[in-house]
């Protein structure tokens, strides 16, 4: 499981995945979100949900890649989580 500053990070990320399954690389996300494409880069690499991730943000990617927002973030549970 993730860890960030020594804090687990149940939500895993999944906007690599999804665009593998879409074919569709970070410059076409971009241009098919008006997002920056440094900016896409980053969050594509990113195995973790970003800490200052925007609702605004979130809404482009869903319908640039016609997805849910649970098909980018998937929670992971810990130790401590499971019955």
């Amino acid at each position: 499981m993730p860890r960030v500053l020594g804090m687990l990070m149940p939500i895993k990320w999944r906007l690599a995945v999804i665009m593998a399954d879409r074919e569709m690389d970070y410059k076409e996300l971009a241009k098919a979100t008006g997002m920056h494409p440094v900016t896409v880069s980053k969050h594509k690499n990113m195995r973790t949900m970003p800490s200052r991730l925007e609702d605004s943000t979130l809404e482009k990617y869903c319908k640039a890649l016609n997805c849910q927002p649970g098909d980018l973030l998937v929670f992971i549970p810990g130790k401590d989580d499971r019955a």
